[in-house]
């Protein structure tokens, strides 16, 4: 999967997270947040845009288990369109080789 492809879902995702109903937004952002936390630990400090796209394109089974954890009795909160997307999207920021919204050459 090209990484347009891959940051084109995940900022969809932000998106949706943004306009979920304000009373589920909450949860869904708790739930990023535990994805995001998941990922720091799956990929360590320094890392690259192309890394995330591979773990991404490798299976996010993994997120659903930890979002099933974080929210057991709410499966709406277990979407991957809106908690995986928006999880990466948010790590995206801590690539090395990314830059407000572009990839840096060479990073």
């Amino acid at each position: 999967m090209p990484f347009e492809t891959a940051s084109y879902q995940w900022r969809a995702g932000e998106r949706r997270l943004a306009a979920a109903p304000p009373e589920r937004r909450a949860l869904l952002e708790r739930v990023t947040a535990a994805l995001v936390a998941a990922l720091r630990r799956r990929l360590g400090g320094r890392f690259s845009s192309d890394e995330l796209v591979g773990l991404y394109e490798g299976g996010t089974s993994w997120a659903l288990q930890e979002a099933m954890r974080v929210a057991p009795e709410e499966p709406w909160a277990w979407d991957a369109g809106v908690v995986v997307d928006a999880a990466f999207a948010r790590y995206l920021r801590e690539a090395a080789d990314y830059a407000g919204g572009r990839l840096e050459p060479g990073s």
